[in-house]
């Protein structure tokens, strides 16, 4: 029998390796919204270039996040660990983080959520799926986006609607695709929709399990990602 210890699999550098380019693009994210929060749009050519960056950068962050939410999730190494959270208080620090893209951009944000409606999630997964939707839907939308969360039948429907064209019909086959665990990738959606059903599907309460739907409609005739907890 041999006396080596077995040596990490190249996943764990991998994910080693990402861990720390997240930490780097999040640093980068940050100083990039702080010189957009201090510039005048009107004195400043570049802002609307500054603002696409930071979009891009938030978009690769997330990607980053995401992927390694999945090989921890894989390898039974992802800390899960649903509290009960002020659903309000989420969806606004969310909307928050990503005000100036929205500022930058004309979008306007509504909140229809009770404050006192709480619920139970974990809040990184929580976090990370409505922030990835949310911006989705600030590159799809016109110009207003809003984010729902109401409970029914027992579940915490929370949808981000927005007032563009719609999901084309590949959006809406690759959503239901996501939740059956089909590995389905088209463009740069499929990570996004694979990260939101495995998180999803760790919410169990009940014998009831969390699930993604994507949708036209709303209130505005636009796209609707809805993220249900029960």
């Amino acid at each position: 029998m041999s006396d080596h210890k077995q040596q990490p699999g190249m996943e764990f550098f991998l994910a080693s390796s990402v861990h720390d380019m997240k930490n780097s693009i999040s640093m980068l994210m940050g100083g990039l919204e702080k010189t957009l929060s201090q510039v005048d749009p009107a004195a400043f050519p570049a802002y609307a270039d500054l603002a696409h960056m930071i979009y891009e950068t938030r978009r690769i962050n997330n990607n980053l996040i995401q992927l390694l939410t999945l090989f921890k999730a894989g390898n039974d190494l992802y800390p899960f660990d649903p509290q009960m959270h002020s659903v309000a208080d989420a969806l606004r620090a969310i909307g928050e983080q990503n005000q100036p893209l929205l500022s930058s951009r004309g979008i306007s944000i509504e909140y229809v959520v009770d404050d006192d409606l709480y619920w139970e999630f974990d809040e990184d997964l929580f976090n990370g799926v409505i922030g990835n939707a949310l911006n989705n839907a600030i590159n799809y939308t016109q110009d207003r986006v809003r984010l729902v969360a109401q409970e029914i039948d027992g579940f915490l429907e929370c949808r981000i609607e927005d007032n563009g064209k719609g999901y084309p019909l590949h959006m809406l086959a690759a959503g239901a695709e996501a939740m059956r665990g089909v590995n389905f990738v088209s463009g740069s959606t499929g990570l996004g929709l694979h990260f939101s059903a495995v998180s999803a599907k760790m919410h169990r309460n009940r014998g009831k399990t969390g699930e993604i739907l994507l949708e036209n409609g709303g209130a505005w005739g636009g796209g609707c990602f809805i993220f249900r907890l029960p």
